[in-house]
């Protein structure tokens, strides 16, 4: 919390805390059938993360502006402020991933006129930065009370979400610094990672599951291979150069693992 007030107050942002949900304050009226409708089981963690983002979601299809949801651990881009200015009076968007985690996405070839925006048609992780509208919360929430998935997943797979990627991004989360050669905050350390533990077998209908949506995704590459192609989202490590200011402010986090 420390570093995102550091961080908000060097980038001119204003912002609100919607506390999160944790795995103690888990909804105990939700039927289990709901979080084993996804791919695989999901761990207690990955359910209050994706009832942390519902109600984030809630919030803003309720009001009519379009707001920066940050997850804890979201590392900025000196120039997300402009952009922000930029998209404040569009409504012709739902969706807008700031983020970059060295995975290929499925991107428009052309951007949206000098803005520093593609068409995302399939995104693969990310939901630590995101630009959401009313439209789109609305959109998630429908498409995530069908049943539970992680966070990431849930926006992955809205196709019916009007969505654009950053390029190049403009966030990443913490762990991923070093990856990018960016200063790093804080280290972080995850408290589930490092405990190595033997998983079971999923069950024959998480795996066909699995199966569905990996068709899912190559038909929606298929469907867009004229007008897009796939790549990994690149930064620009001097627009990040505000973070040495940070470095060894604070000490190493263990947290645990949501993705």
């Amino acid at each position: 919390m420390a570093f995102q007030q550091a961080q908000m107050q060097a980038l001119g942002l204003s912002f609100t805390r919607l506390a999160a949900v944790d795995i103690s304050s888990l909804p105990q009226d939700i039927d289990e059938a709901y979080w084993n409708g996804w791919e695989r089981p999901m761990r207690p963690a990955e359910r209050a993360c994706l009832i942390s983002h519902r109600r984030a979601w809630e919030e803003i299809a309720e009001g009519t502006e379009p707001v920066l949801v940050l997850e804890d651990d979201a590392v900025l881009s000196d120039k997300l402020p402009a952009l922000l200015g930029s998209l404040e009076d569009r409504r012709d968007l739902d969706h807008v991933t700031l983020e970059t985690r060295g995975r290929k996405k499925l991107l428009a070839k052309d951007s949206i006129g000098s803005m520093p925006l593609r068409r995302l048609y399939q995104d693969r992780s990310g939901a630590a930065a995101y630009i959401l509208w009313p439209s789109g919360a609305a959109k998630l929430l429908a498409r995530s009370a069908r049943h539970g998935a992680i966070a990431d997943a849930v926006i992955c797979a809205a196709y019916e979400l009007a969505s654009f990627q950053a390029d190049p991004a403009l966030a990443v989360q913490l762990d991923r610094c070093a990856h990018y050669g960016l200063p790093e905050p804080i280290t972080t350390r995850s408290s589930i990672s490092d405990v190595s533990s033997k998983r079971e077998k999923p069950a024959l209908s998480f795996r066909l599951r699995r199966i569905k949506a990996q068709l899912r995704m190559g038909l929606r590459q298929l469907g867009n291979i004229i007008r897009a192609e796939r790549r990994q989202v690149a930064l620009r490590r001097e627009d990040f150069a505000y973070l040495e200011h940070f470095q060894g402010k604070w000490e190493p986090v263990s947290r645990p693992e949501m993705r």
